[in-house]
């Protein structure tokens, strides 16, 4: 079993024995006070909106306030931070999502550890991408892609939301099985990247499926394959690239994390509540309008999950040469 998985599935149980168990007498008493989910984007993103689905569903079925608390900044490690060193008492919640288990391999010199310091709690999603170009780009599927970069290379110009973003990190996968080259742009977000996608100067970008939908009903931009393993339910006609490229797969996610050590009994009243928004039929419709998937687990699951995640992007990463800017 590899580090990160074994640390990850040591934190979904190390509670039990864990002083700060002590501090909560009864488990049907937490939470007595406001609860805060720190979200590491500012608001609007796919991370904030994930936060402000489960945060209600919460606040309603555990009688406290979980207040969504947005601190932005160095691809959310500044929010992660604060969970990792903020009391184990169950009031200080991380939205997790895979940028954190980018930057466990992205940054090189964090004063805290995301595989150590946070416990898994619950996953709430997995989302995809798409992979677009505008519509007069010559190759119309991704194998046709594919042969058009091998006689192009290094010509094609691959946007990117910045360094070590999903939307580097899953065209670099696509490299890395394919032998294709492609340039990277950075921009400071996929809205800064489509206007030069929407107007030719850019000829490839993998987006998230949300933000995609408008522009593919427009005709403004043309999908060649989802990053999904097989095809998806809001694209139901655009191929997975997995189709063209066998083995070919990258998925976002989100959930729940808590400082280490934080109590079993917490963390467990916690992954329930969150499984049972995600079997509610009103609350899958949500996540599905925002072209996401329900994805429960255990706390162990989830950490296991994100120890093999972890480990699996790093080695794209490390293999690329990817630094964080």
């Amino acid at each position: 079993m590899n580090l990160h998985r074994r640390r990850f599935l040591e934190l979904a149980t190390l509670a039990i024995a864990s002083p700060a168990a002590a501090r909560v007498a009864k488990a049907d008493a937490y939470p007595t006070r406001p609860v805060r989910i720190l979200v590491g984007y500012a608001p609007g993103g796919v991370t904030d909106i994930t936060a402000r689905l489960i945060g209600p569903w919460l606040s309603e079925r555990l009688g406290q306030q979980f207040v969504i608390d947005n601190r932005p900044g160095a691809s959310g490690n500044i929010a992660a931070e604060a969970v990792a060193r903020a009391s184990p008492d169950g009031y200080t919640l991380l939205l997790v999502a895979s940028n954190n288990a980018y930057n466990e391999t992205l940054y090189e010199r964090n004063r805290f550890n995301f595989i150590h310091d946070i416990a898994p709690v619950a996953s709430i999603s997995r989302d995809w991408f798409v992979m677009v170009v505008n519509p007069s780009f010559p190759a119309k599927t991704v194998a046709e892609f594919i042969a058009y970069a091998k006689t192009d290379r290094g010509k094609l110009n691959l946007g990117s939301s910045g360094a070590g973003s999903a939307s580097q990190l899953y065209a670099e996968l696509l490299k890395q099985m394919t032998g294709i080259d492609l340039a990277v742009v950075n921009y400071r977000g996929v809205g800064a990247a489509l206007p030069d996608l929407l107007a030719g100067r850019l000829d490839v970008m993998f987006i998230p499926v949300a933000t995609a939908i408008g522009y593919l009903k427009a005709g403004t931009l043309r999908p060649m394959g989802v990053t999904a393993g097989a095809r998806i339910d809001a694209l139901p006609d655009v191929p997975a690239i997995a189709e063209f490229v066998p083995g070919y797969e990258a998925t976002n996610f989100t959930g729940l994390g808590a400082p280490a050590h934080t109590p079993a009994e917490v963390i467990a009243i916690l992954n329930s509540q969150v499984n049972a928004a995600l079997a509610d039929p009103t609350f899958k419709v949500r996540v599905a309008d925002l072209g996401m998937q329900p994805f429960a687990s255990s706390s162990g699951e989830f950490g296991q999950f994100i120890g093999e995640y972890t480990e699996r992007w790093a080695k794209v990463i490390r293999a690329a040469g990817i630094k964080a800017e």
